[in-house]
């Protein structure tokens, strides 16, 4: 029997349908073989893929910003959405070394808010100054009844593809290939809940708060949904700007959906090593908050959300300190949270408990 994790969805599900759709776009790559647009050999399968024009690198994802979007139509407060959307495609590129350069994105409706756009549009242009990146392309698509949501306002999907380059500190992608034993690994504190596990957390909100879950207080400063709001902190600024002063990560890797033990392993597994942290940064208050509302597992939380670490990048020891230099005076928070093992499993070590994942 499969085990379903604890919104009730299969964990392997997802995955698997995933793999069934990179295997057919892998009978597609034969297409551009010897061509502008080739993806390099041996590199295919991480966040984001090397592609080939001539002399430039250039690096590709894809993403959307899910189920976060009905706290917005709930809270109508859309000005951060942007963030959230742009950090799921930007800090995808990153785990690469890619520095991202431009985006597309689409916004399906169901009908038109001209106000609501300019909201959206907003945020994603301030996403943009903050990370360097130029948008230049996108499309409005009103579809009618195929989009609905919350409420009587307008209804939308919103979804993104950015480009980057890879700089020239790197050969080619950081893929994990350079990992060894006894380097480092050093968290990067999250602001809150990125866009994934939202349908899990409506639902202990809903049962918890009733239908109207969005106006509850959270604390004297602000509400549930003004709080489960809070924009998504982009990552790949930290990282251009290591790699611009010749810091060299051996893997990065982007907390989404599967958490830490899923999306880490999915970097270790390229050299068969494991990981035992020590010193994440802990759950934020209002995850604990979450967990306590939805009686989850620390099991379940540290697979469905990232618990307080956006992203996680292992380092050559000798240049740690460095690396945490860099950060002073900026908006990320890091912390050394652990190290890279010989044994192909990742250890979590909390407070209460050490969870193990195996690979």
């Amino acid at each position: 029997m499969q085990k379903k994790a604890a919104s009730g969805m299969d964990i392997n599900l997802g995955n698997s349908c995933s793999q069934d759709a990179y295997a057919w776009a892998k009978k597609t790559f034969v297409q551009r073989a010897g061509k502008a647009g080739a993806l390099a050999p041996n590199l295919e399968g991480g966040f984001s893929n090397l592609l080939l024009f001539g002399q430039e690198r250039i690096g590709i994802a894809s993403d959307g910003i899910g189920t976060k979007i009905e706290l917005a139509e709930r809270s109508k407060k859309y000005d951060t959405l942007g963030f959230d959307l742009l950090a799921m495609v930007a800090d995808d590129l990153a785990t690469a070394g890619f520095e991202p350069t431009n985006l597309s994105n689409i916004i399906d409706v169901d009908h038109l808010d001209q106000a609501v756009i300019n909201e959206l549009m907003k945020g994603l242009s301030e996403a943009c100054a903050f990370t360097g990146v130029s948008i230049t392309g996108g499309e409005i698509a009103e579809l009618g009844n195929r989009i609905s949501g919350y409420g009587d306002g307008m209804h939308f999907n919103w979804c993104s593809t950015a480009i980057g380059h890879l700089p020239s500190q790197l050969a080619q992608p950081i893929d994990g290939s350079q990992i060894e034993e006894g380097q480092v690994v050093v968290a990067v504190k999250s602001r809150g809940f990125r866009s994934n596990g939202f349908s899990l957390i409506r639902r202990i909100m809903e049962k918890n708060f009733g239908p109207d879950w969005q106006d509850a207080p959270y604390d004297e400063t602000c509400s549930w949904g003004e709080k489960l709001l809070t924009p998504s902190l982009i990552c790949a600024p930290l990282i251009n700007k290591w790699l611009s002063h010749d810091i060299l990560p051996s893997g990065l890797v982007h907390i989404t959906g599967g958490g830490i033990a899923d999306n880490f392993r999915r970097l270790l597994k390229r050299k068969n090593k494991g990981a035992r942290l020590e010193n994440l940064f802990a759950p934020l208050p209002m995850m604990k908050k979450v967990m306590s509302l939805g009686e989850i597992t620390l099991e379940d939380a540290y697979l469905y959300w990232n618990m307080g670490n956006a992203f996680l990048a292992v380092l050559p020891a000798e240049q740690l300190d460095a690396a945490l230099a860099l950060a002073q005076d900026t908006p990320y928070q890091l912390v050394r949270a652990g190290e890279i093992t010989a044994t192909p499993n990742i250890q979590i070590v909390l407070e209460e408990k050490t969870l193990n994942y195996n690979f």
